[in-house]
């Protein structure tokens, strides 16, 4: 039997405690600067040397990092990443503390943090400080994430290291305590503030309201991501934010000259909004790795249910899943029909999370192999957990074929890697949802259906108009998709002088459904006050992502150095970390060294760490390459040791995976809160395990049992299921009938009363076939329509008027 261990461990099984943690946010508009604070205690009788692994938003810019030792305070430099472990190792064999803050070189999103040479009794308080963008949702909110887990990270066979697996610990047995405020201001009333986590009340500090603060309820269990969702009245603003140049930096470089940030919500006209596409090749990539399994896998079914039904005639579709190997359901792409739809739905039914690891790389060179069909625009719609070990070579096949298609992603549960979802989107052109907690994955996914059908935006570019004397450079790379009511954010240098009343102006040129458009932004030059550095850090961020991309694309050139060395001059100066550097710090304090053997708390003996930073703690595990661990682990069927993959040793581990393959899990206990039941009622795994085995069982929920129903042509069919679904007896349906209207025509009319009359909440997901629906009925010319619609109504229970239904 294996036994549970958290924390820091020493040899003896003994924690060396995290005493606590607090996380201070601030949110100015859609910017958030998150500082966390963390307390180490070392109790052990000799130096102790540590290794955290963490994560942060893939889109974070990490600014600050400092310890603080007894009285003494050590704030860390931004150096080239050698260099920082060359300085790092030095001072430990020279006895003195340092400490080194590393960004993976695979994913933006995970760091770790090396803690070396911690005196026996000493304390050490650690500062991170990062600053992000927070992404617009469906319903117009901003949503913050505080990362709790890192998913296990899944290497595809054949690539150096291969894969660990690991067991689950519980997040929820963490003993330790979490402190969380936040602070937002907006030029906008802050309307509400909503947590998947309890909050205490929200604070109003203005009579405006555009000023409040909030805190996390005491007693949070550390078992998930701690997620905000910030609300403003009048949200979809254009805003424009001109940030002053740091004062000792060199005027003509990124932090000496002020620079722009433009928030743009482009709103297109209605009509064209209302018309969806009848055309496309809808290309749907589903993950069926292990971690997919339970109430994911079957929310995903479903999902793909609600999509099979919406997608409209005439078009062409496929459905990929992968694992450690890939299937699709047919070879290639096929027209949209009644048949193909049923054989879909038929495979669809059968799919279950057992097809291993999460190989995402080879399905996606399958797809992109395929030759695109003439005047039917391909759109990707991928679902992954998000755990993958080569996030970035996965992203850059997205981005080499972007002039091909569009990206749409999902990251499903706590811990899927927010660089792969968005990553996927941004440089595939589509759009990313995360669906976490208790989120229903069905609306969330019907949204990007409806960005997919809309008409692609296209010929999109950016002017400047500026006074006399100033210009400016572009910091971010050209805008690639927009999508209506969706922000777009650009990032400009400005140099040059100009008087304060000056104003600037932008244009964003676009074509829509063949007619060109344009949205205008007027701006003042005056650099407001209060936002520090803020803005800098983040244009320097987008341009450091922007140039590791290019990096990635022309390696094994002469010229690879190059792009490094930008990315290096441009992290230096900023203090902004990327794949490239590292946050070094070194206490060489009075000059005396620290006494006694260093003890590394990566022991391979130990079974099991937690870690926790960024605020909420991490299930880290070791593979163990002592003989008598490998023997020892053949008889306990709860944990597997790899006799290859070793524990990491030294500060590069994480960005060295080749050489130390590390591998993290956090417990699957959330994967029970992605309920797709319309109730929120969990879904137990076995049961719904069960239930799905054989491909015949309709889905049990009253809206997806009459969505299954639905046929490709928008149609219902009046029989008995259909009578059952709407808990009627089939004599009950038929009786009614106006005797001159076809059978079709009424069930289809009765279907659309019941969606309208019971099932309102839930509109998102079923408003696209109902739309088809629609206008199928129109397309029959039928008599008595509105005699039809009364006589529902009054069978139904109902009062839906006719025109409410699109007819």
């Amino acid at each position: 039997m294996m036994v549970n261990l958290c924390g820091l461990l020493n040899a003896n099984k003994e924690p060396v405690p995290l005493k606590s943690v607090e996380v201070e946010l601030e949110v100015r508009d859609h910017v958030a600067t998150v500082v966390s604070t963390l307390n180490y205690e070392n109790k052990e009788d000799k130096p102790l040397e540590a290794v955290f692994v963490f994560p942060l938003p893939g889109d974070a810019a990490v600014c600050h990092f400092s310890a603080k030792i007894g009285q003494t305070q050590i704030v860390a430099e931004v150096k080239e990443k050698q260099k920082a472990r060359e300085e790092y190792d030095d001072a430990l064999s020279s006895g003195q503390q340092a400490f080194l803050l590393e960004e993976s070189e695979q994913s933006p999103d995970i760091f770790s943090l090396s803690v070396g040479s911690l005196p026996p009794g000493e304390s050490a308080s650690i500062r991170l400080e990062y600053v992000t963008e927070l992404a617009v949702q469906a319903d117009e909110g901003l949503r913050f994430i505080l990362p709790a887990v890192l998913n296990p990270r899944y290497q595809p066979q054949g690539s150096e290291g291969g894969s660990v697996q690991v067991t689950s610990v519980p997040a929820s047995l963490v003993p330790y305590s979490l402190s969380f405020s936040a602070r937002v201001s907006s030029p906008r009333p802050v309307s509400k503030v909503e947590s998947n986590c309890p909050l205490d009340p929200l604070q109003y500090l203005n009579t405006e309201q555009s000023q409040a603060t909030v805190k996390l309820a005491a007693g949070h269990k550390f078992d998930r991501d701690v997620e905000l969702l910030i609300y403003y009245k009048d949200a979809h603003q254009p805003t424009a934010v001109v940030e002053a140049g740091q004062a000792s930096a060199k005027p003509g470089s990124l932090m000496g000259d002020p620079v722009v940030m433009l928030s743009l919500y482009p709103e297109f006209p209605q009509a064209v909004m209302s018309s969806l596409a009848s055309c496309g090749e809808f290309v749907f990539l589903l993950d069926r790795s292990g971690s997919m399994s339970g109430a994911r896998i079957k929310s995903a079914r479903d999902t793909l249910l609600l999509l099979l039904k919406s997608l409209p005639m005439g078009c062409y579709f496929n459905i990929y899943s992968f694992g450690s190997s890939h299937e699709h359901i047919f070879p290639k792409s096929v027209e949209y029909s009644q048949e193909t739809m049923e054989e879909a739905l038929k495979k669809v039914e059968e799919m279950n999370a057992n097809l291993g690891g999460t190989e995402i790389l080879k399905p996606l060179k399958d797809i992109y192999s395929q030759p695109c069909i003439p005047n039917q625009p391909r759109q990707l719609f991928v679902f992954t957990d998000g755990e993958v070990g080569n996030t970035k070579e996965v992203i850059n096949l997205v981005k080499k074929n972007s002039g091909s298609h569009r990206c749409f992603s999902f990251g499903i549960g706590e811990g899927a890697s927010s660089a792969l979802i968005n990553g996927l989107a941004k440089e595939g052109g589509g759009h990313a949802q995360f669906i976490t907690g208790t989120d229903r994955m069905q609306p969330k996914v019907m949204q990007s259906l409806r960005f997919a059908l809309q008409p692609a935006v296209v010929d999109i570019s950016v002017t400047w108009d500026l006074p006399k004397g100033v210009s400016v450079t572009a910091l971010s790379p050209p805008i690639t998709a927009l999508f209506q009511g969706q922000r777009s954010l650009i990032y400009g240098q400005l140099t040059g002088q100009s008087s304060e009343a000056a104003e600037g102006c932008v244009t964003v040129k676009y074509s829509l459904a063949g007619h060109p458009s344009q949205n205008q932004l007027h701006f003042s030059l005056q650099p407001a006050e209060d936002t520090g550095l803020t803005v800098h850090r983040l244009a320097a961020r987008t341009l450091i992502r922007s140039l590791e991309m290019e990096e990635t694309e022309r390696r094994g050139e002469q010229d690879e150095g190059v792009k490094k060395k930008k990315v290096v001059e441009l992290s230096v100066q900023s203090g902004v970390s990327s794949a490239f550097t590292s946050f070094i710090a070194v206490n060489k304090g009075n000059g005396e060294t620290i006494q006694g053997p260093l003890v590394r708390r990566n022991d391979p003996t130990l079974l099991m760490q937690c870690y926790m930073v960024s605020g909420l703690p991490l299930m880290y595990e070791m593979s163990c390459d002592m003989p008598e661990m490998n023997e020892m682990s053949c008889d306990m069927p709860e944990m597997t040791c790899a006799r290859k993959a070793k524990a990491p040793s030294s500060p590069g581990f994480l960005s060295n995976m080749k050489k130390k393959r590390v591998v993290f899990k956090r417990a699957q206990s959330e994967a029970d809160h992605l309920s797709p039941q319309s109730d929120g009622q969990h879904v137990n795994d076995a049961s719904s395990s069960s239930a799905n085995s054989s491909p015949q069982q309709p889905p049990r929920d009253p809206l997806l049992q009459l969505v299954f129903l639905q046929k490709a042509s928008g149609c219902w069919v009046l029989d008995p299921a259909l009578a059952a679904a709407l808990g009627k007896t089939s004599e009950e349906v038929e009786k009614p009938k106006p005797a001159s209207v076809n059978k079709e025509v009424w069930a289809t009319i009765l279907a659309l009363i019941w969606l309208h009359g019971f099932k309102m909440d839930a509109q998102e997901e079923w408003e696209l076939l109902a739309m088809k629906a629609a206008s199928w009925l129109r397309a029959q010319n039928a008599p008595c329509v509105t005699e039809c619609v009364d006589a529902g109504n009054s069978l139904l229970g109902c009062k839906v008027q006719k025109d409410v239904l699109g007819l």
